[in-house]
C-alpha cells in the first residue's frame, strides 16, 4: 500500500485563526482537490490526519465536522479521486491526549485501521506539529507554504529541529503531490 498522510487546514483548505466551523466556511485551496484525486488515481491511499480542537472548544459540533468532511470527500470524488479515511483529534491543547499532533496517536490509528506501517510514507503539513508527527513515526515530512507554512519555515530557519533539516518544501499541495508521485510512486 502506498500511503500518503495529509493535514487538513492550511494544506487542503484555507485556514482561519477563528477556526473553520462549518461546511460553508470550509473552502479548498486552489489545486488541492485535484492533487488528492491525482494521487488517488495513481494508487495512493490518501488519508487525512487533523487536529480539530474547535470541537473541544465548543466552536462547532460533530455534525458540523462531518458536514465539512462530507464536502471534502464529495469534492474529491467529483474529480475522480477518493480519500480513504479522515482521522481527527477532537481534544483541546490542554487535554493531554495521545492523538493531538505532534503526538502520534492519529498515525498510530491509521496504521491499525489499514494494517500498514507509516514509516517512509509522505506526511504533508503546514505546521511544525505536522512535521514533528511525521518525523516521530518515521514518515517523510513535507512542508507546504500555504496555511501556516511560511511561519513554520521562518521558525525552522531560526530554530532548526533535528531531523527536519532536509524537509522538502513546496508552494502548495499540488506541487507536493507532483513530488510525491515522482518520488514515492
Amino acid at each position: 500500500m502506498k500511503l500518503v498522510i495529509l493535514d487538513r487546514d492550511g494544506v487542503i483548505n484555507h485556514d482561519s485563526a477563528d477556526y473553520i466551523k462549518s461546511a460553508e466556511e470550509w473552502q479548498p485551496i486552489e489545486g488541492s482537490l485535484e492533487a488528492i484525486a491525482k494521487l488517488s488515481r495513481l494508487g495512493f491511499t490518501v488519508v487525512v490526519a487533523t487536529n480539530q480542537s474547535g470541537l473541544a472548544r465548543g466552536l462547532f459540533d460533530l455534525d458540523d465536522l462531518e458536514a465539512m468532511h462530507s464536502k471534502l470527500t464529495e469534492m474529491v470524488e467529483t474529480r475522480g479521486g477518493s480519500i480513504a479515511a479522515i482521522f481527527y483529534c477532537p481534544h483541546g491543547p490542554d487535554d493531554n491526549c495521545s492523538c493531538r499532533k505532534p503526538k502520534t496517536g492519529l498515525v498510530d490509528a491509521i496504521e491499525v485501521e489499514f494494517d500498514v506501517c507509516a514509516e517512509g510514507a509522505p506526511f504533508v503539513g503546514d505546521s511544525l506539529r505536522d512535521l514533528e508527527t511525521g518525523l516521530a513515526k518515521g514518515c517523510q515530512p513535507i512542508l507546504v507554504r500555504t496555511g501556516k507554512g511560511e511561519q513554520t519555515l521562518a521558525k525552522l530557519a531560526k530554530e532548526p529541529v533535528d531531523g527536519l533539516e532536509n524537509t522538502p518544501v513546496f508552494d502548495d499541495l499540488a506541487a507536493a503531490a507532483a513530488y510525491i508521485a515522482d518520488h514515492f510512486g
